[in-house]
């Protein structure tokens, strides 16, 4: 993975903890406010939704990068490594598909949503549902260089073997010390 792409994975991560925290906040604060003044600010709940709505999309594409999406690792597990190769290229074209759609969608909705406004903040929609687009490019980026990947040979070891749900650290591929029979707790 190179320098930029990593960089780009770590803002990403801040970038999640920093919403997640922004909508933590709001949401306590409405609540004890609700509790001890009998009010609370429209405002923090308008925002608070915004911010899971980006938790969420910016999080697929953190999740997908890092293969922990959900996946049929019961099915995957029962082939040889040739089989697996074929259902990793079957199913990256099939979220290569659907995320085609997803940007495609979004792409044709933008317009609609950008004519309205959020109801407190008044906001343009656009800034909520124009997630979609980086979401549905970020996963056909990803995507695409997997499949590139796939296709010259380059995919590791480690990748398959997480592919078919074997629990191998994709990112640390340095071989282990072997681990001795009383340092497992037994």
């Amino acid at each position: 993975m190179t320098r930029v792409s990593r960089f780009f994975f770590r803002f990403l991560d801040i970038l999640l903890a920093l919403l997640l925290s922004a909508m933590a906040l709001m949401v306590f604060v409405n609540v004890v406010m609700r509790y001890t003044m009998n009010s609370g600010l429209p405002l923090s709940d308008e925002l608070s939704r915004f911010a899971f709505v980006w938790l969420t999309f910016i999080g697929a594409v953190v999740v997908y990068h890092h293969r922990q999406h959900m996946g049929m690792e019961t099915v995957v597990a029962q082939f040889g490594r040739r089989g697996r190769l074929v259902l990793m290229g079957l199913s990256d074209m099939l979220i290569l598909g659907c995320a085609v759609v997803l940007t495609h969608g979004t792409w044709k909705q933008l317009p609609i949503n950008a004519s309205m406004s959020a109801p407190v903040s008044g906001l343009s929609m656009a800034w909520v549902y124009g997630i979609g687009l980086f979401t549905g490019a970020g996963i056909i980026l990803i995507t695409l260089e997997r499949l590139y990947r796939l296709a010259t040979g380059r995919i590791t070891e480690a990748e398959i073997r997480g592919f078919g749900g074997e629990m191998d650290d994709l990112y640390n591929t340095a071989e282990r010390p072997p681990v001795k029979a009383g340092e497992r707790g037994e």
